[in-house]
């Protein structure tokens, strides 16, 4: 393992304007026997209290990877080990600290700014699931080391290349925990869902008949294709209509009206609605763009 290294890093509106920041970034091994955090003195007095508790006003990834300790966030505790890995969100009462005769490794890096609150408004990033059992990963080692290279030389641009690894972070755990949660009946499920959907692009969906196809009930599917894609059925057959309207408005002869049959609907204006919807243009003006 490095030796120790922390930074706590000013940023210019440069850096804002990218809409994510990397506020700090740290790595250390506590060795057993060691009040925690060592060298308190050399933190920012916003970061010394960790083991007594505090607040703070970024965001922070916590990645444990060896070792064991204690972490209580707003009156619940967690036990934290090689592998644990927890996202703190501003202005959350918290406090962690190693086991005092065993020590740890851990690493760190706080965060700020208008994406990841976009992510934490949506639900991306929920103040009730912060603590994760991620395990020990290469990719996440070398994601939290390549943050403190790009901290320690500082090169142009090197809050955006810190802040696309503190997103890749994040997919990581969260993918990983959303993966770990779903049986593998229900990526069968899914597959087979997408598949007959898929294979009947050109009708209109009949929820009801893939059910029974599968062998589930209607509303069985629905929940378990929203809680693997987090889609519902309906807007993931609707999303790949709009797909392959794409691919026949690029046609020369096509009309709108045509494409709209071709592919089950009805009303050629709910499905001129559907299409701006979701690509940001008319289906006309789709057709303009690739003959003129």
């Amino acid at each position: 393992m490095r030796g120790p290294f922390w930074h706590y890093l000013p940023y210019s509106e440069e850096d804002e304007n990218l809409g994510m920041v990397c506020a700090n970034v740290g790595s250390m091994e506590v060795s057993p026997n060691t009040e925690y955090p060592p060298y308190k003195n050399e933190h920012p007095a916003l970061f010394r209290s960790v083991a007594e508790g505090r607040v703070l006003p970024t965001f922070q990834i916590i990645y444990i990877t060896a070792g064991r300790g204690i972490l209580e966030v707003e009156n619940t505790a967690y036990t934290l080990r090689p592998g644990s890995v927890f996202i703190l969100h501003p202005m959350m009462k918290h406090r962690y600290k190693p086991v005092f005769e065993i020590g740890w490794h851990e690493y760190w890096v706080g965060f700020q700014g208008e994406y990841f609150t976009r992510l934490m408004e949506r639900g991306v990033l929920s103040r009730e699931r912060i603590f994760f059992e991620a395990g020990l990963h290469d990719f996440m080692i070398s994601a939290f080391n390549q943050i403190i290279e790009e901290v320690k030389t500082q090169r142009p641009l090197f809050q955006l290349k810190a802040c696309s690894l503190i997103v890749s972070l994040l997919a990581e755990i969260l993918t990983r925990e959303r993966r770990k949660d779903q049986p593998n009946s229900y990526q069968k499920i899914v597959e087979k869902t997408k598949y007959l959907m898929e294979t009947n692009i050109f009708s209109a969906i009949n929820l009801s008949d893939i059910a029974e196809q599968i062998g589930v009930s209607t509303s069985r599917l629905n929940e378990i294709f929203k809680t693997y894609t987090s889609m519902t059925p309906y807007q993931y057959f609707i999303h790949i209509k709009i797909l392959k309207a794409e691919s026949l408005l690029e046609q020369k002869d096509a009309s709108v009206k045509e494409v709209a049959y071709n592919l089950g609907f009805e009303d050629q204006y709910h499905f001129s609605r559907l299409f701006k919807s979701k690509t940001g243009i008319a289906p006309s003006d789709w057709h303009k763009l690739i003959w003129g």
